[in-house]
């Protein structure tokens, strides 16, 4: 759809304007924690409804209508908390670990025979990480394909490094017990990290903050990075999903936790 297009979809005004006064003022809790407004999530919404409609337009309210209308609810093209935690069940149901966690299941942690050490520069700042062998080969590809596809991309090498891959149980213990937060939004005893299918990869971040800060001007700042919307875009070409609250974390996949 083009920009004016987007602008003057017929019928979608009175939406338009809700969607563009809920942005940056929306109070919820989509993920347990208290947020203002949804730019945060706006690329993944874009993608889930098959639009790249800027969010306060009607071509965005109409698209998001035509989702709903999918999904069984109420097709207004407003976004509300409701609507969104079904998108959200949506999202988080591609990650096996989640379905495996709803079942009560927390998966085994991968062993050294099924993990792959990273190369010079594919780990952040020089950190040495694993992940299961076809996982890192999905990752290269990828990565490969992103440096080539977008030149904002190649010229950073910073970006779709890795920062934590796999860890094992046992590092995760003892950072639920040096932070006094275990099974939070931040920190879990079980995390997807020790299947070694799941990673942390470097999409910017704000000045002030730290690659894995979730600081809800941090996340804002990350999902406008050409590194994280190319992930949005094209990570499913490769098996990769993302979770939704945090822009940097990215599950393969193509083989059971």
């Amino acid at each position: 759809m083009s920009h004016e297009a987007c602008f003057n979809t017929p019928g979608w005004g009175r939406a338009a304007k809700i969607n563009t006064e809920s942005l940056r003022s929306l109070r919820w809790a989509p993920f347990g924690r208290p947020e203002k407004g949804w730019e945060v999530y706006v690329p993944l919404i874009q993608r889930e409804v098959g639009t790249s409609c800027a969010p306060t337009t009607a071509g965005f309210a109409a698209a998001f209508a035509k989702w709903q209308g999918d999904q069984r609810l109420l097709p207004d093209g407003v976004i509300s908390e409701k609507d969104f935690l079904r998108m959200k069940g949506v999202m988080q149901t591609r990650r096996a670990f989640v379905r495996l966690s709803a079942q009560g299941v927390c998966p085994k942690a991968a062993n050294e025979v099924q993990l792959t050490g990273g190369q010079p520069g594919e780990g952040y700042s020089g950190k040495y990480v694993q992940l299961r062998h076809k996982a890192f080969h999905a990752y290269r590809e990828m990565v490969e394909t992103a440096r080539r596809e977008d030149p904002r991309i190649a010229q950073d090498p910073r970006y779709l490094t890795i920062f934590s891959a796999f860890r094992s149980p046992g590092y995760d213990a003892a950072r639920c017990a040096r932070d006094g937060n275990c099974n939070g939004i931040v920190r879990a005893r079980c995390s997807p990290h020790r299947t070694g299918l799941a990673m942390d990869l470097y999409v910017g971040q704000a000045p002030g903050f730290g690659p894995d800060s979730s600081a809800d001007a941090n996340r804002r700042y990350m999902v406008r990075t050409p590194a994280y919307q190319w992930l949005v875009a094209n990570g499913h070409r490769f098996g990769f999903v993302n979770y939704p609250f945090e822009p940097w974390h990215w599950e393969w996949t193509g083989e059971t936790p």
